[in-house]
């Protein structure tokens, strides 16, 4: 979850005032409500959504995420297009999409980071605990549970829990996984994962949209516990919102409107993929619940 970007806020200023003093003439896309998109986006008739080709459970050149999904949701919504910007998430990802005006919106990022400028969040989720069913691990709440002592559990390294299991004393026997990887033909969370099921480790922590992925594909199924009852280390919930860039006012006004209006479709959508959504008193949102905002 770690992106670099620069502000772009004078590029599109430039790029206004050349067009003023060329006397342009600027094609006035608006949408229904008479919202002119034209000096924000790439193109007005094209929902352009900067994404990774290969990144399960998110988003991958075949449509399968469900960021590809709430794409198709809000490219229906707006009677656009739908187009995709691909580069790997990784070092540089807003810089070479997003800043560089390729792509318009990109559909996951966390609230609260001023690299981008970020829509009102779609849901909010934690990082999890991922344990085999009837292990007794599966009944664990918290990294500061006796019952964690001395497993080996599996962490990404430089991850927020990896503060909480250090405050635990739960690393000497944690066993390390890389955070940047290529995504191309490596997966450090599902690597996780057949650990896990293989009985290599007895224990996955994993950040909640991953965790309750492939705890949902594994057979048998994985128990997914969010931990939100952490009382050391790092805050673990976190609220995902949508990024665009700074001075696109008008189009984040717009993806606001249908973030709201939208809300139960989204939901829907993040259930089927096994996120574990939570509400603002870090209660789960089920499916009797998911009408309800993040």
């Amino acid at each position: 979850m770690t992106n670099l970007a620069r502000r772009p806020g004078l590029l599109l200023a430039l790029m206004a005032i050349t067009a003023t003093l060329a006397g342009a003439s600027i094609s006035r896309a608006q949408t229904n409500d008479g919202t002119d998109l034209s000096l924000e986006l790439v193109d007005p008739k094209v929902l352009r959504v900067c994404s990774d080709p290969h990144n399960l459970p998110f988003s991958n050149d075949q449509g399968e995420g469900f960021e590809n999904r709430l794409g198709e949701l809000f490219a229906e919504k707006l009677q656009k297009k739908l187009d995709y910007m691909y580069f790997p998430q990784a070092t540089g990802f807003v810089r070479m999409t997003l800043a560089a005006h390729r792509c318009d919106v990109i559909m996951g990022f966390p609230q609260g980071d001023d690299m981008v400028q970020g829509t009102n969040p779609y849901y909010r989720t934690a990082y999890a605990l991922v344990t085999k069913q009837g292990s007794g691990l599966d009944e664990v709440a918290t990294l500061g549970d006796s019952r964690l002592k001395g497993k080996h559990i599996g962490i990404v390294a430089g991850t927020p829990p990896a503060t909480s299991m250090t405050a635990n004393g739960l690393m000497a026997d944690a066993k390390s996984y890389p955070l940047m990887v290529d995504t191309r033909i490596d997966s450090s969370a599902e690597v996780m994962i057949d650990d896990l099921t293989s009985g290599k480790i007895d224990a996955a922590i994993l950040w909640g949209p991953i965790a309750g992925f492939f705890a949902k594909k594994a057979s048998p199924p994985l128990h997914v516990t969010p931990l939100v009852k952490e009382t050391m280390g790092s805050r673990l919930a976190y609220r995902i919102g949508m990024a665009v860039r700074p001075a696109d006012q008008n189009w984040k006004r717009l993806l606001n409107r249908l973030i709201q209006e939208n809300q139960p479709a989204i939901n829907k959508i993040l259930l089927d993929f096994g996120v574990p959504l939570l509400d603002e008193n870090d209660r789960p949102i089920g499916a009797e619940t998911a009408t309800k905002s993040p």
